[in-house]
């Protein structure tokens, strides 16, 4: 069965990376949620994608002169209760961004995640390798794949497995029959995005791709179904 992911929630209806968002997207009937998460100057983890909020630079503020829409991590773990996770660390080498070579970042989103007692349902990805590395040293079940850009997939797919990650996440474009062939005997999964197109849904589903990060997650989920119906059928 292809997970659908509601990519930063149910933003159509709500603003991104919200507890509106997530639940909006829990009541769709997602399978799960992709969140983007960041720390503030003050140690605190914070869900939004950007480094950014207008002229406030998260890594550079205090979680108490944040706008109240940006949710902590705990605080959108708890939204999400009862569906899967995919925790997106933020960890760049950008201009505007504040790369953290410590581990800190990872071994505190791994300790919030084992808090929870939901490890199982909860993964983490990171574009940053040596991230990903971290987060496998400090948790040895926890699910970990290594979001991939600017990296050739078949050395990503021999690096993921060696690093004993449980998956990549490549941009749907780059992925074909042979990519996921060759995860299938690696014992990779395969979670694609940001995939929103009919057709392009329809020829990830016909991949049989392990995920689906999708901004139109009712779509993908009614193609989903429409092309694996014996896997949906329910006695």
């Amino acid at each position: 069965m292809i997970d659908v992911f509601a990519h930063r929630g149910l933003h159509v209806a709500e603003r991104e990376n919200t507890l509106a968002a997530f639940r909006a997207a829990v009541d769709l009937g997602v399978d799960g949620v992709e969140l983007d998460v960041r720390r503030t100057f003050d140690g605190v983890l914070v869900v939004h994608h950007d480094p950014s909020i207008g002229s406030l630079a998260i890594a550079e503020s205090a979680r108490s002169v944040l706008p109240d829409y940006v949710p902590t991590l705990v605080e959108a773990l708890e939204s999400l209760d009862g569906v899967k996770v995919n925790v997106e660390i933020k960890n760049g080498r950008g201009a505007s961004e504040r790369y953290d070579e410590t581990g800190e970042l990872a071994r505190q989103v791994v300790e919030i995640i084992e808090e929870t007692g939901r490890a199982e349902w909860i993964g983490v990805s990171c574009f940053d390798l040596a991230t990903c590395a971290n987060v496998r040293s400090f948790n040895r079940e926890l699910s970990v794949a290594w979001l991939l850009w600017d990296v050739a997939v078949g050395d990503a797919l021999v690096q993921a497995h060696l690093l004993g990650l449980n998956a990549v996440n490549p941009h749907f474009s780059t992925v074909d029959e042979e990519v996921v062939t060759r995860a299938r005997d690696l014992r990779l999964g395969v979670n694609v995005w940001t995939v929103n197109s009919e057709e392009d849904l329809e020829r990830m589903a016909a991949l049989n791709v392990s995920c689906i990060m999708t901004d139109d997650p009712s779509l993908a989920r009614t193609v989903v179904a429409r092309l694996t119906p014996a896997e949906n059928d329910v006695d």
